[in-house]
């Protein structure tokens, strides 16, 4: 049990050096392209892993999950890392279980525990004070609207896959939607963007990180120690903001002020508490459609 903890951690600390590679390696003015290549080349490895297609029906439904999980929230996410610091944006990612809590309470009548809901009010304390306290660098409001969002986009992804139902492996779902969100933010990329300049070593060499380690190895690891702890290992989510923040103040000299200090731990609290809380059952269970 332990090694699989272990092995499942690696997962989130491996995303947690998302947004200090992507700033200090990747073409920060490209966030839309940076976040296509890594969907796609991350769900072509895994597919290299995991050869298996899907059935049309089930493939419908992945292109959904892959717009919501992947292109819309790997867009945002970059978004937000170029504009803020890497502490900062993963912890206002990080309040996604909170959101799925509440949106679960709505689209599958799924009702919180009470120990949750006073979760989610402190929760969005420590938000308000991460955006709202008086600081020499005071958040970015392009970046702050982009990491909510893109937190808002994966909590419909999430909340959709409990009231569908789990079509497939973890691995197999991972890959395709990794594999079409990618494909569904590529020509947005072109569109807006236009093509990013020829990568050097350096831009490879976080490409190759992005890519290898902070997707396809890192959804690999979680889906598999999820699999086998169980949806109560969420918390192990918790050491990508704990990861970012470290290496933001470490590494690149990123100050927070003392009340964001405390905004960031009531919300890694708050999600910590609001996970390890048994989920009710639904009270009115919705029928799941026919795959």
């Amino acid at each position: 049990m332990l090694r699989t903890i272990l092995i499942t951690l690696l997962g989130p600390m491996l995303w947690g050096s998302t947004y200090a590679v992507f700033t200090e390696m990747l073409p920060v003015e490209h966030p839309f392209f940076v976040g296509a290549i890594r969907a796609l080349a991350g769900g072509l490895v895994l597919l290299a892993i995991n050869p298996r297609i899907p059935r049309m029906a089930t493939m419908g439904r992945y292109a959904v999950l892959g717009t919501l999980n992947m292109a819309l929230f790997f867009a945002l996410l970059f978004v937000a890392a170029a504009r803020m610091p890497g502490g900062l944006a993963a912890t206002l990612g990080a309040v996604q279980p909170l959101v799925v809590i509440a949106l679960s309470s709505v689209l599958i009548r799924r009702l919180p525990h009470p120990v949750q809901v006073g979760a989610g009010v402190a929760g969005v304390a420590g938000v308000a004070l991460l955006v709202l306290s008086p600081s020499e660098h005071a958040p970015d409001l392009i970046g702050v609207l982009a990491a909510i969002g893109g937190t808002c986009s994966m909590a419909v992804g999430t909340v959709l896959i409990d009231r569908w139902g789990r079509d497939g492996k973890p691995l197999e779902m991972a890959t395709w939607q990794l594999i079409l969100g990618g494909l569904i933010l590529l020509p947005v990329a072109w569109a807006k963007e236009g093509l990013p300049p020829l990568p050097d070593a350096q831009a490879l060499a976080g490409y190759g990180w992005l890519i290898l380690l902070g997707t396809a190895f890192a959804y690999y690891v979680w889906n598999r120690g999820i699999s086998r702890l169980g949806p109560g290992a969420a918390y192990l989510a918790l050491a990508s903001p704990v990861v970012a923040t470290l290496i933001g103040t470490i590494w690149m000299g990123e100050i927070f002020s003392f009340w964001q200090w405390i905004g960031i731990a009531l919300v890694l609290g708050a999600i910590a508490t609001g996970v390890s809380v048994k989920r009710r059952a639904p009270v009115d269970p919705v029928p799941v459609a026919a795959n």
